[in-house]
């Protein structure tokens, strides 16, 4: 069974009623970058942070996926499917596509804050999904140690990268949809994929 790599963004969630963040009247001109998503803005204003991503979450319950989620989903009938998306809303896995790879993290999950380790990463085992409930200051793990969205926030190390490559050295089709690839390193992995891939 041939492979398709879908790489994904923020534009096809859009048609399903997602904010975009670069758009014109999008997220960014809401909020500043580094208030919101990013680790020096997390230990300034965890409060505001965790605002900002029970906002998300709450517009996530009332979307559902676009014929693009679903169409992609529909490819898992005759293709080995793997998508890899910069995008932290569930709208793919709603579609029906088993194997998702999230980039920048899930919207719908949390973590201690101490989880995360440049070297490692974050530790999995630790990751907690919430669905569409709100988090706040004091919903914290068994240890007492706060938790914080299950994002990867500007200046961090992006963990699942090495999961996304050694999907791509194997695929048989590329296919990028939604997506500026502005943004890194996302925007350099259709570099890795196989030199007859079309």
């Amino acid at each position: 069974m041939k492979k398709i790599v879908i790489l994904s963004g923020a534009g096809i969630s859009a048609e399903s009623g997602i904010s975009t963040f670069r758009d014109s009247g999008g997220l960014w001109e809401q909020y500043d970058v580094m208030d919101v998503a990013s680790a020096p803005g997390w230990k300034k204003n965890p409060a505001l942070v965790l605002d900002f991503y029970n906002q998300r979450r709450a517009q996530l319950e009332s979307v559902q996926p676009n014929r693009a989620h679903l169409d992609i989903a529909a490819l898992e009938k005759d293709y080995d499917v793997v998508v890899i998306t910069q995008n932290v809303d569930n709208l793919q896995e709603k579609a029906g596509s088993s194997r998702v790879i999230h980039l920048h993290g899930e919207l719908t999950k949390i973590r201690p804050e101490d989880s995360f380790t440049e070297e490692d990463g974050y530790d999995e085992s630790k990751v907690k999904e919430v669905g569409f409930s709100a988090i706040g200051i004091g919903d914290v793990d068994e240890r007492g140690v706060q938790y914080r969205p299950h994002i990867v926030f500007f200046g961090e190390a992006v963990p699942k990268l090495k999961d996304a490559l050694r999907e791509l050295v194997e695929e048989d089709y590329m296919i990028i949809v939604g997506t500026s690839l502005l943004v890194q390193p996302a925007a350099s992995l259709w570099q890795y994929t196989p030199v007859d891939c079309p």
